[in-house]
């Protein structure tokens, strides 16, 4: 049996299950994906689509390459969710998750419940918390976004936004958190808005309720809530480029390291609070798996790239003295970038984050009454103390890890202010 006899024989064993194929002859159905890991409930494949990878799961009700031909590689598909167009690498999109065509979303990307974007928009190493929505023609790369409560009432990035995630020197240690975890999991924050043609310089932070206007540019920390932001408008000039100064070091190592400190925040979460909830659902193990992946990326990537521009900034001593008034800290962070690696790779064990997850997870345990079936509306159920005692176990665990980074890497002085 020639390859493309194999292929339509297996595309037929789809149809013969009840997956709407409506013209399968145009579909490139992978040898090694595994077919049962595609749900034979309301599934639909459009012409001229491509399912790769061994790890693809399809779930019931998921519409692929409506309006063009859609490329899914190893990713995992939750309930309803459409990808209408475009190519999909290594990425997991929980329940009615959604992209318009001409998306391309690259590995370690994770869309929760309800997130997407309309057509031509580019995700790499991306996490969309719930409802969060981007527009049209977006670069949006290496970024976690939060905020909001429901579709009516979400976060949103308009259109032609870019995260600048590249720097003059070649790193990519700029990451930004627009929102972030230990608020954001509990689905209850004000909504953030970035107004369209815009962009960010990252790595930044965002609190929660900001609006900024559109055509800005925003190159610097926004913390607080509930601000209208306009983006400074730098007048024209012509200077001296100076390749690896990093006049901002202190800046990029502290938000990597938040940035990585909210991920493993996000996991626990995931392993503790989420878990169940997957096990109610087709394929929910599956799709699980494929979260924890992703965030597991996620940390790899992050590392490795904060590494290689620890490898960048050291500064060659003068008599044994480091010269510069950061050098010091810059030395420090190559020489003890090992160290920092082990923090975020062996994870946390501290009694008093034990102590606090447990308290928090019994008095979830009983505000969500047995409910396993639906995340979202139990957390957004839950009384204001029982999310608040989530909140504080999560914010402990990241304020915890970015202690013990500030002690490996005293000369930076990391988050004293």
């Amino acid at each position: 049996m020639d390859m493309k006899t194999r292929c339509y024989d297996r595309v037929m064993q789809l149809v013969h299950k009840g997956v709407d194929i409506p013209n399968p002859l145009t579909i490139d159905l992978g040898d090694e994906v595994n077919i049962d890991r595609i749900s034979a409930s309301d599934v639909k494949i459009y012409p001229g689509c491509r399912i790769y990878g061994k790890d693809t799961v399809i779930s019931a009700k998921s519409r692929i390459g409506y309006e063009a031909p859609a490329t899914i590689d190893n990713c995992q598909l939750g309930p309803g969710v459409e990808l209408k167009g475009g190519y999909f690498n290594r990425s997991v999109f929980l329940a009615n998750a959604n992209m318009g065509s001409g998306a391309q979303v690259r590995e370690g990307c994770i869309l929760e419940e309800e997130a997407g974007g309309a057509h031509c928009v580019g995700l790499k190493q991306t996490i969309l918390f719930p409802f969060v929505t981007l527009g049209s023609l977006i670069n949006f790369c290496d970024c976690l976004m939060a905020g909001g409560t429901s579709r009516k009432d979400h976060s949103e990035v308009g259109s032609s936004y870019i995260h600048f995630n590249f720097t003059p020197d070649g790193d990519k240690a700029t990451a930004s958190l627009i929102g972030d975890v230990p608020r954001g999991v509990m689905l209850n924050q004000p909504a953030i808005f970035l107004g369209g043609q815009g962009g960010i310089v990252g790595p930044i932070r965002m609190g929660y309720g900001n609006v900024v206007a559109a055509n800005s540019v925003l190159r610097n920390d926004f913390t607080e809530d509930n601000r209208l932001i306009i983006g400074k408008i730098y007048p024209g000039k012509t200077v001296r480029f100076r390749p690896k100064a990093y006049p901002n070091i202190r800046h990029m190592v502290e938000n990597n390291i938040l940035y990585i400190a909210n991920l493993l925040a996000l996991e626990e979460w995931y392993i503790h609070v989420r878990g169940p909830f997957f096990d109610s659902q087709e394929f929910g193990r599956l799709i699980f798996t494929g979260v924890i992946d992703k965030l597991d990326l996620g940390k790899t990537e992050r590392i490795k790239r904060l590494h290689a521009v620890a490898e960048k900034v050291t500064i060659p001593t003068k008599e044994g003295v480091p010269s510069g008034s950061d050098a010091t800290g810059r030395n420090e962070l190559f020489e003890r970038f090992a160290e920092i690696e082990g923090l975020f790779t062996t994870g946390i064990k501290e009694a008093g984050l034990e102590k606090g997850r447990d308290v928090f997870l019994s008095a979830f345990n009983k505000a969500r009454r047995d409910n396993v079936t639906d995340y979202i509306s139990v957390i957004q159920g839950l009384p204001s103390e029982v999310s608040k005692m989530g909140t504080a176990w999560l914010q402990g665990l990241v304020k915890t890890l970015c202690e013990d980074a500030g002690r490996i890497l005293p000369s930076l002085k990391l988050f004293s202010r």
